[in-house]
């Protein structure tokens, strides 16, 4: 569906208002007149930003569905020709319904690389529209905000003359294509395809309670869609889920439509926290997955076709909607098996001593290439909104299979990361003399992972809630991406008792927070945390940019159709070519952004608390804290010798000496 594959861009349908609706109960799958937009206020996705993850009711329990599945349809995609008059028309119009971590990135970088398509972002969370629509976007990912900017307040006119391009480029201005709304039925009646980004957390109660995903908010939103898309719509599955969740989507719409028939798709995400943008822009694969029918195939090469704006073909995977829906559980599961697995040589490491250490085992193992480097790197251990909730779903897939032994083999995942925060709060309680009583401990890093502000399962909220237990004098907390209100209802979420928590301070700077402590426990990898020495533009980034920027002048310089990745190397060129901080914008392209309206919280959020993003600098540290000055890196980012040449002892995670 790119622009440039046809002469004539297809008419884009007006853009929605942005409003405000109202509220209102969930009410049962089956229920006639249940499915209002406000029926989903109940449901976790308009109030937390989304997860995505997998198994609800017995209706859509994965065993009744796969016995469900009609198999008579099916055909081979080889078999089954897509020539012939198309089922569906041109793509003008997408919905995304939820606007949390999954829907909100994915429609932007959606909209940005398709211009020609309007894409709509509909959400019942008032404030978080509200924050989508300002300058302070609701999620923190580096590149967001320009992407955003780009796609929902569009770009200017502009010739570029450029040292090193033959001719001047003309970059046409841009319309905006992308509206954040809480009108939700306009939105789903005029859009040709449908994503459902909503949360689907691991339910608190009943059965399954601990493990099994709570699928209610994608059976309310269903609903919805249900009763408005309009005839020949295709309906995607974006939220992590149970395998046998297309089936019951597509129940629910034979249910209110029997006699319309809708393509239900599985489209999982892959994206880190911390760099959603570039995944998204860069991704490994798009993962499709559809029924093997030819209406079922159809539909997959038409979501093809919006992702094959910018992603190659060749990365552009489609398979049948059951193994796409157990290919995102099993993918996230592997991925914290690895960790685990080092983690355990980790431990091992550390108590055979005599030099051993983690960080060489894992340089060896990651040479070979079977295996690779990636998700070696030994630590505290694993949290975020993912790993855990979709392993506790595999597993619990397994048991429903009968298959003990395999959900004990993915558990046991699990009960090693666990064991390694334990273990880690162990020992910091142990070097310090097996007592905390009146000692200062200072935490740097509360986020699950550095290059975002996401707090949720966050590995510092367990260790915090280990060491608060000993009564120290005082728990010192700094983050230098979180928000003081995030960290602090994590904090009181972990069921720590009065006392406890009037122990734990939040800080919005690293000298507070180390001060006159007797320990510093670094639990997230940001890189202010390794020194002054880091942090500035690697030789593999400059690499990166060099590359863009040659091919800029070789390449784009030459199209009459430049494309928003074509514009991305012109932007890398000037970086080259610029000694000066060009920022987000090098180009100056970009509407300006609207003023904030002066009663804004984040503004004055943000100016009341600016959190200190200067990196740290252990020589002063060194006299800031009380001896014994331990350094408990839980994520082996500091300079050890260069710490212990300062006077402080430091221990890393499987470090054996």
């Amino acid at each position: 569906m790119d622009a440039s594959s046809s002469p004539a861009r297809p008419k884009m349908p007006p853009r929605l208002p942005r409003s405000l609706p109202s509220s209102h109960s969930i009410a049962s799958t089956f229920s006639p007149g249940s499915s209002t937009p406000g029926s989903w206020t109940v449901s976790p996705w308009n109030r937390d930003t989304p997860d995505t993850s997998p198994p609800s009711s017995d209706a859509g329990s994965p065993k009744l569905q796969a016995k469900q599945a009609d198999d008579s349809g099916r055909i081979s995609p080889v078999e089954g020709s897509l020539d012939g008059q198309p089922r569906f028309g041109v793509v003008r119009s997408i919905c995304f319904v939820g606007a949390g971590f999954v829907g909100g990135p994915t429609a932007a970088v959606i909209a940005y690389h398709n211009p020609q398509i309007q894409v709509n972002v509909v959400d019942l969370n008032e404030e978080r529209i509200k924050s989508w629509n300002s300058a302070h976007l609701p999620i923190h990912e580096d590149g967001l905000l320009k992407v955003v900017r780009t796609a929902r307040d569009g770009a200017l006119d502009k010739t570029l003359v450029l040292p090193g391009l033959p001719r001047a480029i003309e970059l046409k201005q841009r319309q905006p294509n992308l509206v954040f709304s809480t009108r939700v039925v306009d939105a789903i009646e005029e859009a040709d395809i449908i994503f459902i980004c909503v949360n689907t957390p691991t339910k608190t109660h009943g059965i399954g309670a601990g493990s099994m995903a709570d699928v209610s908010a994608i059976e309310s939103a269903t609903r919805t869609v249900a009763k408005h898309a309009k005839e020949g719509a295709i309906i995607v599955e974006k939220s992590t889920v149970p395998c046998g969740t297309a089936q019951m989507i597509q129940d629910i719409l034979r249910y209110y439509r029997p006699d319309v028939e809708f393509e239900v798709l599985s489209n999982p995400e892959f994206l880190a926290e911390g760099t959603a943008v570039e995944n998204l822009m860069h991704p490994d694969r798009i993962l499709i997955g559809s029924a093997q029918t030819l209406a079922g195939l159809r539909a997959a090469a038409v979501v093809k076709d919006v992702y094959g704006a910018w992603v190659p073909a060749a990365r552009i995977v489609t398979v049948n909607t059951f193994s796409s829906e157990l290919a995102k559980l099993v993918a996230n599961t592997m991925l914290a098996q690895r960790i685990s697995s080092v983690n355990a040589v980790s431990a091992m490491c550390e108590e055979l001593g005599l030099g051993a250490d983690v960080e060489d085992v894992s340089l060896a193992i990651g040479k070979d290439a079977r295996l690779g480097s990636k998700f070696l790197q030994a630590g505290v251990g694993f949290g975020g909104s993912c790993f855990e909730k979709d392993i506790l779903n595999l597993a619990y897939l397994a048991r429903e299979l009968h298959l003990d032994v395999v959900a004990d083999y993915w558990l046991a995942v699990l009960r090693m990361n666990e064991d390694q925060r334990r273990r880690y709060a162990r020992n910091v309680v142990r070097e310090l003399n097996g007592s905390l009583r009146g000692k200062k401990i200072a935490i740097l890093g509360f986020a699950f992972k550095d290059g975002t502000n996401d707090t949720r399962n966050s590995i510092a909220v367990h260790v915090i809630k280990d060491l608060a237990m000993e009564m120290p004098r005082e728990i010192a907390i700094f983050d230098p991406g979180c928000a003081s209100a995030e960290i602090r209802e994590e904090v009181e979420k972990a069921g720590l008792t009065a006392s406890q928590l009037e122990r734990i301070k939040i800080l919005t700077n690293w000298r507070d927070c180390v001060q006159e402590a007797s320990a510093v426990c670094i639990l997230t990898q940001w890189k202010q945390f390794r020194g002054r020495k880091l942090g500035s533009a690697t030789s593999s980034n400059k690499k990166t940019r060099k590359l863009a920027a040659d091919w800029a002048t070789s390449c784009v310089a030459d199209k009459a159709d430049i494309s928003e990745m074509d514009i991305l190397a012109l932007e890398e060129l000037v970086r080259d070519k610029s000694s000066a901080t060009t920022g987000d914008d090098p180009l100056e392209r970009l509407a300006p952004l609207a003023p904030c309206p002066e009663e804004c919280s984040h503004c004055r959020i943000g100016s009341a608390e600016a959190h200190d993003q200067e990196p740290v600098d252990w020589a002063e540290v060194a006299g800031m804290m009380q001896e014994p000055r331990w350094v408990f890196d839980g994520r082996n980012v500091v300079n050890r010798l260069e710490l212990q040449s300062l006077g402080f002892r430091v221990r890393g995670i499987g470090k054996g000496f």
